[in-house]
């Protein structure tokens, strides 16, 4: 089996695509507010207090009853994620992932975690040791 061939495009032969005209909608990046208050729901209530860097882990698998984007959620979140992750994987912005992620919460689907915070500095023991131990190689 052969592979197919490429066919080399003269310069000129087709003309290169225009950007789109303000408020014209491109191929995957569609604007639809209609959608993201049916994701959303009528959401009134308070909201979990997190940022893009908060870790969200499924603590069970998706029940039959959930939405779609709330089972994509539990799929993704095995392992734990971030909520700027998660908003890039599901393409929705962050405003309505906080909201999502919420409703989760108090259904105990999923648990938010604050990322872990290293020390800003080092101990300095410890780089005197890791520099007494290279000086010696």
């Amino acid at each position: 089996m052969t592979p197919p061939q490429r066919k080399r495009r003269a310069p000129g032969q087709e003309p290169l695509p225009q950007p789109p005209e303000a408020g014209e909608e491109t191929g995957t990046t569609k604007k639809n507010p209609e959608r993201l208050y049916v994701i959303t729901g009528a959401a009134d209530g308070g909201r979990a207090e997190m940022d893009l860097v908060t870790l969200i882990v499924a603590r069970a698998d998706p029940p039959p009853s959930v939405p779609p984007e709330q089972a994509a959620l539990l799929r993704l979140c095995t392992s734990p994620l971030s909520v700027a992750e998660l908003s890039a994987y599901l393409n929705l912005p962050f405003s309505a992932m906080t909201v999502l992620i919420t409703e989760m919460i108090t259904a105990e689907l999923v648990q938010a975690r604050a990322p872990i915070v290293r020390q800003a500095l080092p101990d300095r023991s410890l780089l005197e040791a890791v520099m007494h131990g290279l000086q010696k190689l």
